[in-house]
């Protein structure tokens, strides 16, 4: 059962329970810790505190500042590989659950 959001009190719900398929600023932050291998790739986050949620956002941030800021296509080969081998597999994922990219887009406007 896919529970909804996030709760403080319990932490993060881990990218498998996250909502929109893991495609959450959260699920985002375990992905780009997967690409950077600060996690391992089984690693779902599930129950981790913000602040060591906030500790590794800094670290993940401090990668993408090695490589141009966040732009993946200017990562060096293997990591934009392994970029879109992670991302690809969790947008599957995310379609196969429901998940609308353009949802928000409307949300927005």
């Amino acid at each position: 059962m896919q529970r909804r959001g996030n709760s403080a009190k319990d932490g993060y719900v881990g990218i498998d329970n996250d909502r929109d398929g893991g495609m959450t600023f959260h699920g985002r932050l375990v992905l780009d810790a997967r690409v950077f291998g600060l996690i391992p790739e089984d690693e779902t986050c599930e129950g981790w505190e913000l602040g060591r949620l906030q500790g590794l956002a800094d670290r993940v941030n401090a990668e993408w500042d090695k490589h141009g800021g966040g732009i993946p296509s200017l990562l060096p080969d293997d990591l934009r590989r392994r970029h879109a081998e992670v991302y690809e597999k969790q947008v599957r994922s995310a379609r196969d659950a429901g998940w609308d990219p353009d949802a928000n887009l409307e949300d927005e406007q």
